[in-house]
């Protein structure tokens, strides 16, 4: 056996014994991880500091360099996270369904862990801790693996969360660091059909369309986020370009920072001007259509066909005009990765109508698309946010990494 099969074993044998762990004993373990993080956050701390050390060295982006720093606060709020999953109720063992047939069977629907979660992402340390409570919350075990740019700080947190799980007598394989950050790995991890029942990826977008379509074992499609706002002619105005600023500056490198902002020509004008200033706060650089550099000037730059589909990760912001909304809408489910939308208007028709024919996982009105969040949400936190339709869709928390089983009662039934 390889190590990653080897690893693969040790978390098939833990999620048979975590689903059969009831909930104050998962409770109690969560609990252990959040007190040995609060307790070591310096050990996570230091190890982070030598995985910032290397990305500056490798001259990595000052937004991606964001994703990767851990700070004592975010640390602290990671610990927060952890303990509102365990105020969370459990989701296994729940009974849906109920049917009583002609011939006397107790036909019923019970939630089941779907079992080993393998997560491929890249370099957010936070994804670590959030993937693998969630997981031990819902009864899974889980295989983690990282991006190299994070493996100092991966490591060092799952030895901590390995810890705190032998402390409370669970295997230390319900949650397993693959060691080894090489394309290799990633590439085994994705045909591990013995051992791996479902495979979540984190990442950009071009991550998560490799691994879709080389993984043999189930992949659920996250975390794509090339996300629009629109502007209507009957916006509030200064309410718009509060929200565009939040949704493209506060943090641009993850999946719900809008991308591109629509504007319908009657506002476009009268919307830059109030918008632009507060960009230029954090110098995001312009990609317009005609009807944009015809306003804005030197102040944007040409955008590329190619802008219109373009996950930026970064203070970059595409500007489209258009005439209508309806036109906004055909651009949107044209160029959007299904992720989240939102309508900038004070008309309730157009933006019932916004909502209802937006396909995305998350439909706004009059708020910023940075909100598609499990914490947000009130999931505790999240594994991802699901840009697909089956099984889950939109932010990813407990009951989204539960499966299902009939379980039937009978008194000597046979079928005729």
């Amino acid at each position: 056996m390889t190590a990653l099969e080897q690893q693969g074993a040790a978390a098939k044998a833990a999620a048979r014994v975590l689903a059969m762990t009831g909930e104050t004993k998962k409770n109690e373990a969560l609990a252990a991880i959040a007190d040995i993080l609060e307790k070591c956050k310096q050990v996570w701390l230091d190890a982070n500091a030598e995985d910032l050390a290397a990305a500056r060295e490798s001259g990595m982006s000052a937004a991606m360099l964001d994703r990767l720093t851990l700070t004592p606060q975010r640390i602290d709020g990671i610990v927060a996270s952890i303990r509102q999953v365990i105020a969370l109720p459990d989701p296994i063992g729940q009974m849906g369904k109920t049917v009583r047939r002609p011939n006397g069977l107790l036909i019923c629907k019970r939630t089941v862990p779907l079992g080993v979660i393998a997560i491929i992402f890249e370099a957010r340390p936070n994804v670590t801790v959030d993937s693998a409570v969630l997981c031990l919350k819902s009864g899974n075990a889980c295989i983690l693996r990282g991006g190299k740019e994070a493996i100092r700080s991966n490591r060092a947190v799952a030895e901590l969360m390995q810890t705190a799980l032998i402390s409370v007598g669970l295997p230390a394989g319900c949650i397993s660091l693959v060691q080894d950050a090489s394309h290799e790995t990633a590439n085994e991890l994705m045909h591990l059909n013995a051992y791996v029942d479902v495979l979540i990826p984190r990442g950009g977008a071009g991550l998560i369309r490799s691994i879709a379509k080389n993984a043999s074992v189930p992949v659920i499609r996250t975390g794509e986020g090339v996300c629009h706002i629109y502007i209507d002619s009957e916006a509030d105005l200064d309410m718009g370009a509060k929200i565009l600023y939040n949704a493209k500056c506060s943090r641009p490198s993850v999946c719900n920072a809008t991308e591109c902002v629509l504007i319908e020509e009657d506002v476009a004008g009268e919307f830059l001007a109030k918008a632009i200033p507060l960009l230029d706060e954090k110098k995001v650089e312009l990609r317009c259509d005609e009807k944009a550099l015809a306003i804005l000037g030197s102040r944007g730059i040409s955008a590329q066909e190619s802008d219109w589909d373009a996950e930026y990760d970064d203070y970059i912001l595409a500007i489209h005009i258009v005439k209508d909304a309806q036109e906004a809408i055909d651009f949107i489910n044209a160029h959007s990765t299904g992720h989240s939308e939102s309508i900038i208007t004070n008309n309730y028709f157009t933006a019932q109508h916004f909502l209802d024919v937006v396909d995305a996982a998350a439909v706004y009105v009059n708020a910023s698309t940075r909100f598609t969040d499990g914490g947000e949400f009130g999931l505790g936190a999240e594994i991802g946010i699901s840009t697909q339709k089956m099984h889950a869709r939109g932010p990813m928390g407990l009951e989204e990494l539960t499966s299902s089983k009939y379980v039937i009662y009978g008194e000597g039934q046979i079928r005729e």
